[in-house]
């Protein structure tokens, strides 16, 4: 017959605590390295539409003669503008207009300040902030 040992093989709770510290510290360390990333893909999504909504100004432009006013705004994409300069050939070119990745509308000014021939298009960011260095817009900063 065989002796059991009485000895039993458990971890002490300052093993286990160090385990948990080790996954913590792991853990912090790879979502900052991922929010770099998040960030990035963000602004990256925010010039994507962008491209989207200069396709559609594009088109109500060629459909009318001109580009909404700041006033019409985006929303002239979605709902037929009622103030002057009345579009012609007013179509919906979106079923609603996109927000930005931060969940802030964009800012549709005509004529620009820094297109001044056409339309500047901006998103306010990261801070939500209007005019601040993280901005993401349609001409050079």
């Amino acid at each position: 017959m065989k002796k059991h040992s009485s000895k039993r093989s458990a971890f002490t709770l300052l093993e286990i605590m160090m385990v948990v510290a080790i996954i913590g510290m792991l853990l912090t360390a790879a979502m900052k390295a991922g929010f770099g990333k998040l960030e990035m893909a963000k602004q990256a999504t925010a010039k994507a539409e962008f491209q989207s909504l200069a396709s559609s100004l594009m088109l109500y432009q060629s459909a009318n003669g001109f580009l909404p006013t700041t006033e019409q705004g985006l929303n002239a994409l979605v709902t037929r503008p009622v103030s002057d300069p009345r579009p012609r050939q007013w179509t919906q070119l979106s079923e609603k207009l996109p927000q930005d990745p931060w969940g802030k509308d964009y800012i549709y000014v005509r004529p620009g300040k820094h297109n001044t021939d056409s339309y500047d298009l901006s998103s306010m960011g990261p801070d939500g902030k209007p005019d601040t260095e993280d901005d993401i817009c349609n001409w050079e900063k």
